[in-house]
């Protein structure tokens, strides 16, 4: 994983070499596509759970970071900023999909499993079907901790960053939402 990280820091330098010369912008933002979309497209599906939102979802975060990566100061990895522009477009398009379409969180939750299951472009297996239900279950902001944690590894402290909240609220969502994880299975397995 080391290795990975130090890979995408070089990679990164170069990316944001190319996007702050205006001969080189264009080209430089595709090797940021060509680099990131694929990983922000599984955090974003992994949040939003359906092949088409999450499409939608990463066109307008992409859309975000064109508008926004001249203003990018380093001050962040480049892919800290980018999962947390990746993570703020999918809340908004969750909490407006709930404002619009559902009244309470069971509602939204319920709604998000009832779409996983009826979607033909995730192809897991019944244990994996089953995690995915189970993660739909949970509140946003555990969902997301988990998603990050779980499925990309992130350290706390970067997380910290993407989401702007304390390691320890992070380490306190992320161990309830295991907890919620591990009630829905044992309660899986008796139905």
């Amino acid at each position: 994983m080391h290795a990975s990280a130090s890979k995408h820091t070089a990679s990164d330098d170069h990316i944001l070499t190319l996007l702050r010369s205006d001969q080189t912008f264009d080209r430089g933002f595709r090797l940021l596509m060509s680099v990131y979309k694929e990983r922000l497209y599984w955090h974003i599906r992994r949040m939003v759970l359906v092949h088409e939102d999450a499409d939608d979802v990463l066109q307008n975060t992409f859309i975000k970071i064109y508008r926004g990566i001249l203003q990018f100061e380093g001050k962040s990895k480049l892919y800290t900023w980018l999962y947390r522009i990746a993570t703020n477009e999918a809340i908004t398009f969750l909490q407006n999909r709930s404002r619009h379409g559902t009244n309470s969180i069971d509602d939204a939750s319920g709604l998000l499993s009832s779409r996983l299951r009826a979607d033909e472009w995730f192809d897991g297996d019944v244990l994996q079907r089953q995690l995915q239900g189970a993660i739909a279950q949970l509140p946003e902001k555990q969902r997301v901790v988990f998603n990050l944690r779980y499925y990309e590894e992130m350290p706390y402290e970067e997380m910290s960053n993407v989401l702007d909240t304390s390691v320890g609220a992070l380490k306190a969502s992320f161990h309830h939402a295991v907890k919620k994880i591990e009630t829905y299975f044992r309660q899986a397995d008796h139905l």
